[in-house]
């Protein structure tokens, strides 16, 4: 296949090009309304406990969204409670906002116990009619608005949030930050691929890879619009890995290519060996990398499932524009490029830092699990959480309502309620007293409806991940007395349950799909069982990191995230779709690795030597890939939204670990240790891999090339 791919390109370059040009212009265009079917999904599990109770509650009840205004001094410390000023302010503002066509009650701050908090705040929730359309309350929503920020004058300050706005904000800070990212990136990528490969041409090619595969996934995720529903993580997640891996592939390819110009002029020759070679092992890491991140579609949350299709449609069409588009151009313009000078082929740093490694491998190996297995401590006291205003940056309005109420009305929940369905309830009235004379509740609502049921408002003190919240919820579903409980802490008990339970599946299908195709890469089972285990080290520390820093609170603040003391938790979408990413890259270096190891020993030199041969040539590549790409992800930590700081952070961490202590010296050290038994299979294992298995050619490493 790969053959017949560089021949086409090679025969109809032109066609080839003209091909791709339609899918970038398509991808562009059909492909970019995806943006308006995007959502927030979040923790939600179709099937679960809470999802069922809240569409039966949905169905008697519609619901309605509040907004809260909160009016707080401009001067800190000063009260202003009690200001005859902000109070006749305050009642005309409450009178207005009862006319506004939409909205349902809007209670008198001075009338309701707690609305004024220390004294320095007053906050005014604003509930708008049960069940009314999506334009109406946008329309009501607005006018709220304005009429609490007309309140604030020069002593106060007015913040709307909560409710809708909330999820608004995240979901326009999203968009906002993927944008923000690849004009940072863009220029940054083109300027080092300049400097990497000495020529704007060649550099030129990566980033035509990267858009035409950005491009075409966005027409892909149009399709998977129609079947599932998609987040807008989605376009992060895209952006990222497409800019990432088309890099990432290209540079694989174009580096080469161009060594393969020091062998000889003629440029058919080059891509041919280049596809053959270089190619093979994009095709096959591409596939590696896509299987990685199927486990994600294992999960039945909506988010989980999109990302899974979203990261895997990615990469293979990254991987196909490499095998195709960017043979076609090297066909075309490979003959302005200029090859690579016998200095910087040779890899001379990256052989002596093998050499060394391989001389003693056993210290090195123990240094490094030592290290890796200290950082990744944190893990232990992770915490999940699905998510809320404290998630926006600190200019965020809703951000900034969030932290005035925390600040001015201390003791009161900041968390949404645990909804609590009671059929047949109205006859109960001992239960419902019981239900809200549980630990944890600080308030409680009920409201019955005409066949009879109740449904239970139980505000719990805390945060809606805390023990308090979701003890509530563990606490009422244990008593089995007919009670459906839902609510955001009821979402993020079932999601961590969705979680753990199908973890095994995700598992499975990962390493036996990875082990799979590293057997057929390699011929050897043991080298697939190290790749697994290498990678789990570096995503551990990763994952470490992400917890002391986001979670913990420990140097939050430089990457403009949480207040001090952290944000108490992790974003419940960021670790498992942060791991399947990681998984998945570290598995393209570890390709890129063992692909020219195995062209070595095919060459003839024995295990040891062949990992330092495959240390030197991929060494640099491998280094300036993952230099690379950790400016893709850090591009992202440019923005404010804590799910994708988290998520570029662990991401340009676990890259940063990857490409330094596991690849160049973890790795050749675990190797060097098990010498040629790292190759064993059993006898009818080797049978199947000389049947089945696809291996770098030795061909096309012959005495004038030195390439990956």
């Amino acid at each position: 296949m790969l053959r017949r791919a560089a021949e086409l390109a090679i025969r109809r370059p032109r066609a080839v090009i003209a091909v791709w040009a339609v899918v970038l212009v398509v991808g562009i265009g059909l492909g970019g309304t995806v943006f308006g079917k995007l959502g927030g999904l979040g923790a939600n599990v179709p099937g679960s406990e809470s999802q069922v109770s809240a569409d039966r509650i949905t169905k008697l009840d519609p619901g309605s969204d509040t907004v809260d205004g909160v009016v707080a001094s401009t001067t800190p410390g000063r009260a202003i409670a009690a200001d005859p000023g902000l109070r006749d302010r305050v009642t005309a503002a409450v009178a207005d906002l009862r006319r506004i066509p939409g909205v349902a009650r809007v209670p008198d701050p001075y009338q309701t116990p707690g609305a004024t908090g220390d004294g320095q705040a007053v906050a005014i929730p604003v509930t708008f009619v049960s069940g009314i359309s999506s334009r109406d309350e946008d329309v009501a929503l607005k006018a709220a608005q304005a009429r609490l920020h007309a309140i604030a004058g020069p002593d106060f300050e007015v913040r709307v949030g909560g409710g809708p706005l909330t999820g608004d904000a995240l979901n326009h800070t999203a968009q906002s930050d993927a944008s923000k990212a690849e004009m940072i990136s863009l220029p940054v990528v083109l300027v080092l691929l300049v400097v990497v490969f000495g020529g704007l041409l060649a550099a030129s090619l990566p980033l035509v890879l990267a858009v035409c595969g950005i491009a075409s996934t966005f027409l892909v995720l149009y399709g998977f619009s129609f079947a599932t529903d998609l987040s807008v993580y989605s376009v992060q997640i895209t952006t990222m890995l497409g800019l990432g891996l088309g890099v990432d592939y290209a540079l694989l390819m174009v580096t080469r290519f161009k060594q393969e110009r020091g062998g000889t002029a003629d440029i058919a020759s080059c891509v041919r060996r280049t596809v053959a070679a270089a190619g093979r092992t994009v095709f096959f890491s591409g596939l590696t990398v896509a299987v990685s991140l199927v486990g994600l579609v294992v999960y039945p949350a909506p988010f989980l499932r999109s990302m899974g299709l979203a990261a895997t449609a990615v990469v293979a069409v990254d991987m196909l524009a490499a095998v195709t588009l960017l043979p076609a151009l090297l066909a075309k313009f490979g003959h302005r490029i200029k090859p690579t000078s016998a200095r910087r082929a040779q890899g001379q740093w990256f052989g002596r830092v093998a050499a060394g490694v391989v001389r003693r491998p056993l210290p090195v190996l123990l240094a490094i699990v030592a290290g890796l297995v200290t950082v990744a401590t944190p893990v232990m006291a992770m915490t999940l959480s699905p998510g809320d205003a404290r998630e926006l940056p600190a200019g965020s309005e809703s951000r900034q309502a969030y932290d005035l109420s925390v600040a001015h009305f201390p003791g009161q929940s900041t968390t949404s309620p645990v909804d609590v369905l009671v059929e047949g309830g109205a006859a109960r009235p001992d239960y419902l007293a019981h239900l809200r004379s549980l630990p944890g509740v600080a308030d409680a609502t009920q409201k019955t409806y005409p066949d009879g049921s109740a449904v239970l408002h139980l505000t719990p003190t805390g945060t809606v991940d805390g023990k308090a919240a979701t003890g509530l919820v563990r606490t009422i579903r244990s008593e089995h007395q007919g009670a459906y409980v839902t609510g955001d802490s009821a979402h993020l008990v079932d999601y961590r349950r969705m979680l753990v339970d199908r973890l095994p599946y995700a598992i499975g299908v990962v390493l036996l799909s990875v082990f799979v195709l590293l057997f057929l890469f390699t011929g050897s089972v043991l080298i697939p069982l190290k790749a697994v285990l290498t990678n789990l080290l570096s995503i551990g520390a990763a994952l470490g990191a992400m917890v002391w820093v986001f979670q913990q609170g420990h140097f939050a603040g430089l990457f403009g995230a949480g207040t001090k003391g952290g944000l108490g938790a992790l974003d419940v979408t960021v670790p498992p779709l942060m791991i399947a990413v990681a998984f998945g890259l570290s598995m393209d270096y570890e390709i890129f690795i063992l692909g020219r190891i195995r062209e070595a020993r095919l060459a003839g030199e024995d295990a040891r030597a062949a990992v330092v041969t495959g240390v030197r040539h991929t060494g640099r590549v491998v280094t300036c890939a993952a230099a690379l790409l950790m400016i893709v992800f850090a591009c992202f930590m440019t923005g404010g939204a804590a799910p994708i700081l988290e998520f570029g952070f662990g991401l340009t961490l676990a890259v940063l670990i990857d490409a330094t202590l596991v690849r160049m010296l973890l790795v050749p050290a675990v190797l060097a240790l098990l010498g040629e038994g790292a190759w064993w299979a059993p006898r009818v294992l080797r049978g199947v891999h000389a049947r089945f298995g696809i291996a770098e050619a030795a061909a096309g490493a012959d005495a004038g090339t030195t390439g990956t």
